[in-house]
């Protein structure tokens, strides 16, 4: 029996040692200065623009905005830009800095995971926001599977960041876009996703 064991044992060791190490990156967001706008409203047609910005080691961040709500796509979209829209029901906007979750293997680093603050409009008084830490899978270049997995309020909440990078690590990779049920942690405004 023993014999039998040490084998099993050394084979759960070798799986483990194979797992690569998560860290987290960052990367500023700056519409100005990271950003280029490839489609936008025609005069008299509201207020809508798509932007593609610099991300982490060449992962685009897509940024959608209508009406002072944004939908943020991590990672590479279909080839026809297309990306679908998730946020919040009150106006929105994102945070200046990204999160990577970034899985490493040898000499391969992966980033599976973003986490990005965003700031929502509070109904109960408009001169404060409530800030909600947005984690999503981050879209592959040969799967274009990039949405909101997990929301985490962040307002009063001094273990948002730690909530959020144990979502992200937990749940990311093995996530269902359009299928699995993203996780709330906290009374955050309301948030949707509309599938093209």
């Amino acid at each position: 029996m023993r014999a039998l064991l040490i084998p099993l044992a050394l084979a759960g060791f070798c799986q483990a040692a194979q797992a690569g190490d998560i860290s987290s990156a960052y990367t500023d967001l700056d519409w100005k200065k990271d950003c280029v706008t490839y489609a936008q409203a025609a005069e008299g047609d509201g207020d809508w623009a798509s932007l593609v910005c610099s991300g982490y080691r060449g992962y685009p961040v897509l940024i959608g905005y209508d009406d002072a709500r944004e939908s943020v796509y991590y990672g590479f979209p279909s080839d026809d830009m297309t990306a679908v829209w998730e946020s919040f029901s009150a106006f929105n906007g994102s945070g200046p800095k990204v999160e990577w979750r970034i899985e490493t293997t040898g000499d391969v680093a992966v980033p599976f995971a973003a986490i990005h603050r965003r700031s929502v409009s509070n109904p109960q008084d408009e001169k404060k926001s409530i800030e909600v830490l947005v984690i999503a899978k981050v879209a592959q270049p040969e799967e274009h599977q990039g949405c909101t997995i997990g929301l985490v309020l962040a307002t009063g909440n001094a273990q948002a960041n730690d909530q959020a990078r144990k979502l992200a690590d937990d749940k990311a990779k093995a996530f269902t876009c359009g299928k699995d049920k993203r996780e709330v942690i906290g009374d955050v405004p309301p948030f949707g996703r509309v599938d093209n």
